[in-house]
């Protein structure tokens, strides 16, 4: 059997960030798992996500990198706990002053990042194996 292909997506405008979105929809982090790093203007988080694309119940861990960031905001995000868990339910993009913009992280729960950004600069990759999980996400209607 060949081995799953690991994604690998880059994003260089709001399009691009909307594949991103939708491949780290129900992608569970920890908190300590979120990394900023403002002299390097770059913000990585590490995830667990779940392989829509896989047709099958499977988890990888995946890094979600940005670039040319120049602030970031949490909201009922509790950072004093390293261990919380949070479910990625979207990743928005408001333009500013071009190329820059907001991007929001929405998570389930209401607590979000707001992340601005000189210009759209992101990197999605899987790290690791896909393992199985026997549950596939789901959502209240």
């Amino acid at each position: 059997m060949a081995k799953p292909a690991r994604l690998q997506l880059l994003a260089e405008d709001q399009d691009d960030l909307a594949v991103i979105s939708a491949a780290l929809q129900d992608a569970v982090a920890k908190v300590g798992d979120i990394v900023f790093e403002a002299k390097a203007r770059r913000l990585t988080i590490a995830f667990n996500r779940f392989r829509w694309e896989a047709g099958a119940r499977q988890r990888v861990r995946s890094a979600l990198q940005l670039g040319g960031v120049l602030s970031v905001q949490a909201r009922k995000i509790r950072r004093d706990r390293p261990d919380g868990v949070l479910e990625l339910l979207t990743i928005g993009f408001e333009p500013q002053e071009a190329p820059g913009g907001l991007l929001t992280l929405s998570f389930a729960g209401g607590g979000d990042l707001r992340v601005q950004i000189e210009c759209v600069d992101a990197v999605l990759a899987d790290i690791s194996e896909p393992w199985p999980t026997p549950r596939e996400p789901a959502h209240d209607a």
